[in-house]
């Protein structure tokens, strides 16, 4: 996973710094799709270095797993970048931009959600008796999974304009943005700060969801796909009805810290929540799902206010936080997982029930710390939106 992250982070950069140079925002995403759909069928496909070779070491299986999962991770980046960048590029007006970050969140449910469709359908038409059969099972699942998605790849190629990158509203040409313009921006730093807690909040809660769900509070089997799939829906209800407000840089902050103070009760609950009261952990998932939209549309949102008309170097932004995303998420869950193999269960309090172990405190702590100082850092902004008048000329080609 760590491979995996570094990767990914690297690439986000290289991309987004090609993109602001070359533009072209669907020949990146469509050939990191492509890379996306080729190595992610050779991960399910199984070690085929060990069947070339010969041989199933455990060394040759890590370099094999991990040499695809970098290569997913840097067609992810091209498919990442590409996209997000397109949303500054289609519109300059912040509502409108805010509207499609939200729709971009809200179909991401979505798409989870499918997710679980599929498995329900492959397990029910499968049964899996042996080893073997579970693999072939999960095999089924990414298969149809990369095929379904594939297709909307296509419908969105079809459907899709390509934006205008290097030319204005008026028809100007610009030159790529150099990194130091951002690198002096106050705003810039904090925008990154913010999108980097907001993901750290989001990757490592989805890491250790199912293993808290099933290990500390001992909850039905059944729980860890319904826990997710209510945040999953909840999620996508709240981020259609964000499409529904007029945005401005005040609203942003003020949503992002009511998500924020959401996730920070949110986190307390988990973090002292009794084996005896397990079921609690389905009303907690509601306001997790809330709190996950609204710190995610907002933050992204953020971007938009940074980037502005300066649509030249929007690659570079949306590649320079994801990297730091990347690489501090990939981080984060390294450091998590060493002291997890360490001490499974830090301390125990059995007369309660309230058992505290690492992923406890993954799941509880870590995204509720985050989010404070997230909302701390939303505080100090200042978040200015002169184009919030509608564009009389579209930007699509």
């Amino acid at each position: 996973m760590l491979c995996g992250q570094i990767a990914d982070g690297l690439a986000t950069i290289f991309v987004g710094e090609l993109i602001d140079r070359f533009g072209r925002f669907k020949i990146w995403h469509g050939a990191g799709a492509v890379v996306v759909a080729v190595s992610f069928s050779s991960v399910f496909g199984g070690c085929i270095p060990c069947r070339k070779l010969a041989t199933f070491s455990s060394v040759v299986e890590t370099i094999s797993y991990s040499t695809f999962a970098a290569i997913f991770n840097v067609g992810w980046a091209a498919t990442q970048v590409s996209h997000m960048s397109m949303v500054n590029c289609i519109t300059l007006n912040s509502t409108s931009r805010v509207v499609l970050t939200s729709c971009r969140n809200a179909f991401t449910m979505v798409a989870n959600l499918s997710l679980y469709g599929i498995a329900l359908i492959v397990f029910d038409v499968s049964r899996a008796k042996t080893r073997a059969d579970i693999e072939n099972q999960y095999r089924w699942i990414a298969y149809l999974s990369i095929f379904i998605g594939c297709c909307f790849v296509g419908i969105f190629h079809l459907g899709t304009n390509e934006p205008r990158s290097k030319t204005g509203i008026h028809g100007n040409i610009h030159a790529r943005i150099s990194w130091t313009y951002w690198f002096l921006k106050i705003l810039y730093y904090q925008v990154a700060l913010v999108y980097l807690l907001t993901r750290l909040v989001l990757n490592v809660s989805q890491a250790y969801l199912a293993f808290y769900v099933i290990n500390d509070l001992r909850m039905a089997q059944s729980a860890k796909a319904l826990v997710p799939a209510i945040i999953y829906i909840c999620s996508f209800i709240v981020s259609v009805l964000l499409q529904e407000i007029a945005w401005n840089g005040q609203r942003l902050k003020a949503y992002y810290t009511a998500g924020g103070i959401l996730w920070m009760f949110c986190g307390v609950g988990i973090l002292l929540l009794p084996r005896s009261m397990s079921l609690f952990m389905y009303a907690i998932s509601v306001f997790i799902g809330i709190a996950n939209a609204l710190m995610t549309v907002t933050a992204v949102s953020m971007q938009s206010i940074l980037i502005g008309e300066d649509l030249h170097g929007c690659a570079f932004v949306c590649g320079s936080l994801s990297f730091l995303d990347k690489i501090s998420c990939g981080l984060a869950l390294f450091v998590l997982q060493s002291y997890q193999s360490g001490s499974p269960r830090v301390a125990g309090n059995y007369s309660t029930n309230v058992f505290f172990s690492v992923t406890r405190y993954g799941l509880g702590l870590v995204p509720a710390f985050c989010s404070l100082v997230g909302v701390a850092v939303t505080c100090t902004m200042e978040l200015h939106t002169p184009f919030s008048k509608p564009l009389m000329e579209p930007l699509l080609e």
